[in-house]
C-alpha cells in the first residue's frame, strides 16, 4: 500500500511540475509578445515624430494637421485594452489576449466586473487563464477556416458569467465530457482546476460543441 501511494505521489508531483513548466513557458512568451508590442511602438513613435518634425520644418502646417488627426484616429484603434474593473483580471487577461492576436487569431471581448466578488482573484486568474489557454489550443490546432476567440464576462441572475467561445478543429469526448486532444496529459489539469473552482464555490461549468465551435460556460455565485 505504502509503495501504491508512493509511486501515485511521484507521479502527480510529476504532472504537476510539467504543468507548471508549461504555464512558465506560457507566461515568458505572452511577456516577450508584450516586449515585442511596446518596442514597435517605441520604433513607431519615433517615426512619428520624425515625420512630424520634417513638415513643421518646411511650414506645411495643413499637412500636419491631418498627419496629426490621422496619428490620432490610429491610436483611438490602437487603443484595445481591456478594462474589467479588476486589476488582477486586467492584467491575466489582457497578457492572454496580447499572445492570441500574436498568432493572428481574431479576438471579441466585453467584459465587465462587479465591485465586489465572492471568488478570490488568484482562482479567478487561474479559471481565466486556463479558460483562454484551452481556446488557443484548439485554435492552433484548427487546420481550416477561420479561427477566433470570443470573450464575455459580465453579471447574469446574480451569478458571475464567464464565457469563452472558439473555433476548433477535433473535439476530444469521453462519454459525455469533454477531454484533452494534447498529446501529453498535462493540459487535463487545466480542464481539472476550472472544475475545481466551480465546485469550490458551489457554481456550475457548461461545456458545448457542435460544426467547429467549442464553448465553454463559468457560472460562479456572487
Amino acid at each position: 500500500m505504502k509503495l501504491f501511494e508512493l509511486i501515485f505521489s511521484r507521479a502527480l508531483e510529476r504532472r504537476v511540475a510539467a504543468f507548471q513548466d508549461d504555464l512558465l513557458q506560457r507566461h515568458v512568451e505572452e511577456v516577450q509578445n508584450i516586449y515585442k508590442t511596446m518596442r514597435g511602438w517605441r520604433h513607431d513613435y519615433h517615426n512619428h515624430i520624425q515625420t512630424m518634425l520634417a513638415l513643421e520644418a518646411d511650414g506645411q502646417r495643413e499637412q500636419l494637421k491631418k498627419y496629426l488627426l490621422g496619428l490620432n484616429d490610429d491610436l483611438t484603434q490602437v487603443d484595445t485594452v481591456v478594462k474589467t474593473g479588476n486589476v488582477m483580471v486586467d492584467a491575466i487577461l489582457n497578457s492572454k489576449l496580447s499572445l492570441i492576436k500574436s498568432h493572428g487569431i481574431a479576438t471579441n471581448v466585453k467584459a465587465a466586473l462587479p465591485g465586489a466578488l465572492n471568488v478570490n482573484d488568484v482562482d479567478m486568474c487561474v479559471a481565466l487563464g486556463n479558460l483562454l489557454d484551452n481556446a488557443l489550443e484548439a485554435c492552433l490546432r484548427q487546420t481550416e477556416g477561420e479561427r477566433f476567440i470570443r470573450v464575455y464576462i459580465g453579471v447574469l441572475k446574480q451569478q458571475l458569467y464567464i464565457s469563452v467561445t472558439n473555433s476548433s478543429g477535433t473535439i476530444c469526448r469521453s462519454g459525455r465530457s469533454y477531454c484533452s486532444t494534447k498529446a501529453t496529459s498535462e493540459h487535463g489539469l487545466g480542464l481539472y482546476r476550472i472544475d475545481r473552482i466551480a465546485a469550490k464555490y458551489n457554481g456550475s461549468v457548461n461545456r458545448q460543441s457542435e460544426e467547429g465551435v467549442f464553448a465553454t460556460e463559468l457560472l460562479l455565485p456572487l
